[in-house]
């Protein structure tokens, strides 16, 4: 809409009372608010609406184009009466000409036996009143377009035109659904997904802007966004590319958002960011950070001495023989260095390699684990200055001594 310079409206459809509670559309609006979905007029409630849609349902079988049946038993309902000979088509801007026989549609029901409107009768209306132009919607209301064609044409009404958008599937190129994962957008932002990296990523699911740029701001988005680009076919919800877009955006926010946001998740977890180079801690974590939420799990030995500890990477790169021999080692020489820095770091495990006649994969896994608990994250000899010297060597002697005394947690030990 704001690519051609229309408008961007909102209708709650909101006349199935059991599911439309108020809680739910509460919910719908704060989801759309949060994702940045703003609509340009107030929006309009379905249900509010009704005694509109009843009167142009009496209006259509006072024409003779309805009419009243007690369907079922249940009581009088509403039924359109559709074409029963030719041909009836329509263009989609995304599938192109849809085309059926007459004979093979069937009359439907528009208004129920509890006189409530149903939504192929209530839409069509509201559209009208609204004075929607493009219909854009899943493709599994293609079969729904020629009945509300018909409803347009009945009315004597402008037909909008009309776009379907593929059904989201999954890798197994089934329907997407709550098994595969989060379905529902408060899952993604309770999971610590940015709405920024949300919105782009599925504003990609079934389209492309015709070049390689995948991450897009939103003023790119409305000038690049045409139908004409929008696949036909099943969209796969990729969640590792979801994963990495979300990394993205974590990576190009500015650095004063990003150390806040991390500022205030260090310290919530009850540490303290004081007398450290936070800077070259965030230099650090911003491009690695795919996640809030593993903020500080995934920092936490920049700020504690008491850092938790991957089972399996001491089980793999600890519980080894020579290794506390190794680590008592590589303190000794880090202390005797006349300068702790990247480059010094570096040439002292690259030195004890050679001597040793390993790689320096050897020696760098083990040093890893045992100042920082986990298997990865930032480069080791950035990691080691920013923790410092004192603080590197007495760690790498306190777990030399650890595994001497068999204390390490692995994943073998329960």
């Amino acid at each position: 809409a704001r690519h051609a310079g229309g408008k961007f409206l909102l209708r709650v459809e909101d006349t199935d009372r059991e599911r439309s509670t108020q809680a739910a559309i509460d919910t719908l609006l704060d989801c759309m608010r949060w994702l940045g979905l703003d609509y340009d007029e107030p929006e309009v409630y379905q249900s509010q609406q009704i005694a509109r849609h009843l009167a142009v349902a009496e209006d259509l079988v006072n024409r003779g184009l309805a009419y009243k049946d007690n369907k079922g038993g249940g009581g009088e309902c509403v039924i359109f009466r559709m074409p029963k000979t030719g041909h009836l088509a329509y263009t989609d801007l995304v599938k192109g000409t849809i085309k059926k026989k007459a004979e093979d549609t069937q009359d439907f029901v528009i208004v129920r036996s509890d006189g409530t409107p149903v939504f192929h009768l209530s839409n069509v209306v509201d559209d009208i009143d609204m004075g929607i132009t493009h219909v854009i919607r899943g493709d599994d209301h293609v079969e729904n377009t020629f009945k509300h064609i018909e409803l347009f044409k009945a009315m004597g009404a402008a037909v909008p035109q009309y776009a379907h958008l593929p059904m989201i599937v999954n890798n197994q190129g089934k329907p997407y659904s709550k098994r595969d994962g989060a379905a529902f957008v408060g899952e993604f932002r309770e999971q610590g997904y940015l709405p920024e990296a949300l919105f782009n990523f599925l504003l990609l699911l079934g389209w492309a802007p015709g070049d390689d740029r995948e991450v897009l701001t939103r003023d790119e988005m409305i000038e690049l966004f045409t139908l004409e680009r929008c696949k036909s076919s099943a969209a796969r919800f990729d969640l590792k590319k979801l994963i990495w877009m979300n990394g993205e955006y974590i990576r190009r926010q500015p650095r004063e958002v990003y150390a806040a946001e991390f500022t205030a998740r260090v310290e919530a977890a009850g540490l303290s960011v004081e007398g450290r180079d936070l800077d070259g801690i965030l230099d650090q974590m911003q491009v690695r950070t795919k996640f809030y939420s593993e903020i500080p799990g995934s920092c936490s030995y920049f700020f504690t001495e008491e850092y938790p500890f991957d089972e399996k990477g001491v089980a793999k790169r600890l519980k080894v023989d020579g290794v506390p021999e190794l680590l008592d080692e590589v303190a000794q020489r880090y202390e005797a260095l006349p300068s702790f820095d990247v480059q010094s770091t570096h040439e002292v495990l690259i030195a004890m390699g050679e001597e040793r006649g390993v790689g320096l994969g050897a020696l760098v896994h083990p040093v890893r684990v045992a100042v920082s608990g986990m298997t990865e994250g930032p480069g080791l000899f950035e990691m080691l200055v920013l923790i410092g010297r004192d603080s590197v060597c007495a760690r790498l002697r306190r777990v030399a001594q650890r595994l001497r005394d068999d204390t390490l947690p692995d994943e073998g030990k329960q």
